[in-house]
């Protein structure tokens, strides 16, 4: 982040974007290692990487946008490690917006079906109320909007056609 922020000249936006272990799996055959991975790059990455960053962005009044997932809001059992590491991402969101305001504001991004393998993408429409998968610039549009968004911090914005307001999956 010292590099970063040296190189830039200064950090006004960082956003979270890794993700690791999705993957299907019945939640009675997670392995600890499968727990890991979802845990290591979601969670853990997304908590040590905005700690580094933290006095970089206090110093700019800068943002931090965690892309977290639907997932974390819905019980889906054939993935359970990533929801539940999502989960614990989404409210990373709300933690750090609480322990670095007032210099920084801390959001989430929780998108739905994006960018979806083609095979899928008429299965995964037809979960949206908008009957259609989402794309990279959906979820961007979302990021540059918290990233001006002065007046908001702690919450997070829910990018899913409607994902969240159709039956549970999984």
């Amino acid at each position: 982040m010292a590099r970063a922020a040296s190189e830039l000249g200064r950090l006004d936006l960082l956003v979270n974007a890794a993700s690791e272990g999705f993957a299907p799996k019945n939640a009675l055959e997670l392995t600890e290692a499968d727990w890991d991975l979802a845990f290591g790059a979601t969670a853990k990455g997304s908590f040590f990487v905005t700690q580094a960053a933290a006095p970089h962005l206090r110093e700019s009044q800068g943002t931090v946008v965690m892309i977290e997932d639907v997932a974390a809001y819905q019980p889906w059992p054939s993935f359970a490690a990533h929801c539940a590491a999502k989960s614990a991402q989404a409210m990373l969101t709300r933690v750090f917006a609480r322990a670095l305001a007032p210099e920084v504001r801390v959001c989430g991004v929780a998108p739905g079906p994006v960018a979806v393998d083609p095979e899928q993408e008429e299965r995964r429409a037809a979960e949206t109320l908008l009957g259609r998968v989402g794309s990279p610039e959906d979820v961007a549009e979302a990021v540059v909007y918290l990233a001006g968004a002065g007046f908001v911090t702690g919450t997070s914005l829910v990018v899913d056609g409607g994902r969240l307001l159709q039956s549970v999956a999984g």
